[in-house]
């Protein structure tokens, strides 16, 4: 469990916006989102290995989407009722950092569009 102020001192301002203070980058502006890379998606934040590029498409929603996280147990999922609409985000559940929102409209197998902040990933080529 790290403070606001370590946090603040750990994190580009971009990505404690994101992480920390649950925002969101504009659409089709992240580093990732056009990213096409072989790898693993990892959250900015504490280094936990989130989605694998074998799950990434391009959703055309404007931010990086994957159809599946690597395994249930690095996902945090919660009810989000901001912004006037019932949504399901997602954080990193090692460090609870906010990456995005999970939607039931994405491709097969899993019908599932994680819809992730480029500021919220790293990336480790395989």
């Amino acid at each position: 469990m790290k403070s606001e102020e370590q946090w603040k001192a750990e994190l580009s301002p971009e990505e404690y916006r994101i992480l920390r203070e649950k925002d969101t980058e504009p659409a089709f502006t992240g580093e990732y989102y056009k990213h096409k890379e072989k790898g693993v998606y990892l959250c900015s934040g504490c280094g936990n290995e989130l989605f694998s590029s074998e799950s990434k498409y391009d959703s055309g929603s404007g931010w990086p989407s994957f159809w599946t996280a690597l395994s249930e147990d690095k996902i945090k999922k919660e009810t989000d009722n901001s912004s006037g609409m019932k949504r399901t985000e997602i954080m990193c559940n090692r460090c609870g950092g906010h990456l995005g929102h999970v939607f039931d409209d994405g491709p097969k197998p899993t019908g599932k569009r994680f819809c992730v902040n480029s500021g919220s990933l790293d990336f480790k080529t395989k």
